[in-house]
């Protein structure tokens, strides 16, 4: 310590009567991603800005599909089975890396968070130059391998800066700004010009993924691949009582993710474009208003539906979302169109519960089984997300409307569960 720059200089200026000059830097051996003092608070809330600017940049893409999903399918003569594929290719690929993804996520941070935004530009180039099916699922795939990275890593990197309940605020924050995202490119699709091809309207509504680009530097100083390790104990008193085995109730959350998932990817990535243009006439701006509204419906339920959970638990509150989200989607797939419409809105509330799931899941294992357990989860929860679509697109559309609307009954089962359970009696007797 009396050899360090600091120390030296400490006692040259006490000698000399002044104030020190010290370089105020951590010793050598603490790590270069180790923050000192009131820098901690600093640093967690920029590194949180700056995976919500990823987030939110990376999900104007995705937003922007959905509306184009009929013209690409006009433009190539896809069959509606084609046109299913195309759309679940990417849930297809976010099931096959989840894990992967995870593993290079845990070793080099930085450079999957860099990867992902150039990972999907790339797949958005080649599925806006595609000119045959076979392409266009490539490029899908690509977007789907990116998307993943992009999200397992951003996750990542908030978990390692654990803070008790100020995590949870950051989870839902980044959740948030992806919501803003798909927004945005929905809302971007929906004002461009009608005459303008797919193509060109793909392009200029994920453009937003060139500034992530411009700011890789920053993302590799904030995150370098050398990052922490999570902390692992032998015993921690906030796992008391969690077991090491699956428990109905994980298999309940699990069963909730994969029907959010089948619902979204069905409605969203086929039905409701299909059915919105070919039987009531919409146009693209028609498609990405009803897209839009339910995803305003999901960020103004979002905020009040977490501060439900906190209050009653979120077991019987995710069960009345998931009662929200079934009725819904039996209206998108089978109801007139101001049933349609309705169902989009009550649609929309039912995905305010995506981040419930996890929450329990959390709640109910231990510290060293959670990683395991959030990958299976994820494995689920995109598998459905392939599924919906893909299922869609072989039944064609007008079975895809009976498909759709069994989603919404097994919602309604699953949420009605739910909502019988102990917890769930007490909290709604309340």
């Amino acid at each position: 310590m009396g050899r360090s720059a600091d120390a030296r200089e400490g006692v040259t200026a006490f000698i000399e009567k002044r104030s020190p000059h010290f370089a105020m830097r951590p010793s050598a051996d603490m790590p270069p991603f180790y923050p000192v003092g009131d820098e901690r608070a600093v640093l967690a809330l920029s590194s949180t800005a700056l995976l919500c600017f990823i987030s939110l940049c990376s999900c104007f893409s995705m937003g922007a599909f959905s509306p184009l999903l009929p013209e690409i399918g006009r433009a190539g003569a896809l069959a509606d089975w084609q046109l299913g594929v195309v759309a679940g290719a990417l849930g297809f690929a976010r099931m096959a890396t989840a894990i992967p993804a995870g593993w290079l996520a845990g070793r080099y941070l930085g450079t999957t968070l860099c990867a992902s935004p150039a990972l999907m530009l790339a797949g958005t180039v080649l599925l806006a130059a595609s000119s045959s099916f076979s392409v266009l699922v490539l490029g899908r795939l690509i977007l789907g391998f990116a998307y993943t990275l992009g999200t397992v890593s951003g996750l990542i990197a908030l978990l390692l800066d654990d803070r008790g309940p100020g995590a949870s605020v950051r989870l839902n924050i980044f959740e948030f700004s992806a919501m803003i995202g798909v927004l945005g490119g929905l809302g971007l699709v929906g004002l461009l010009p009608g005459h303008w091809g797919w193509s060109l309207s793909l392009l200029i509504a994920s453009s937003p993924l060139l500034l992530i680009l411009a700011a890789v530097p920053s993302i590799r100083r904030r995150f370098p691949d050398a990052s922490r390790a999570p902390e692992t104990r032998a015993s921690r008193t906030s796992d008391v009582g969690r077991g090491d085995r699956m428990s109905v109730t994980l298999w309940t959350m699990f069963a909730v993710g994969i029907v959010l998932a089948l619902a979204w990817s069905a409605v969203s990535q086929f039905l409701l474009p299909l059915r919105g243009t070919r039987e009531f006439g919409l146009d693209r701006g028609g498609v990405s208003g009803l897209l839009m509204l339910a995803q305003l419906v999901d960020l103004v339920a979002l905020l009040p539906v977490g501060r439900l959970a906190d209050g009653l638990g979120r077991t019987p509150v995710l069960g009345f979302v998931i009662v929200v989200l079934g009725l819904g989607t039996a209206a998108v797939g089978l109801g007139s169109f101001p049933w349609f419409v309705a169902g989009c809105a009550c649609f929309g509330f039912g995905l305010a519960g995506w981040m419930l799931p996890v929450g329990v899941i959390r709640e109910h294992t231990r510290a060293e089984h959670l990683a395991w357990r959030m990958g299976l989860y994820r494995v689920g929860v995109d598998a459905a997300m392939f599924f919906g679509p893909f299922a869609s697109g072989l039944l064609g559309e007008e079975n895809a409307r009976i498909f759709v609307t069994a989603v919404g009954g097994l919602a309604l089962v699953v949420g009605g569960r739910l909502l019988l359970t102990p917890s769930g009696r007490r909290a709604a007797e309340v």
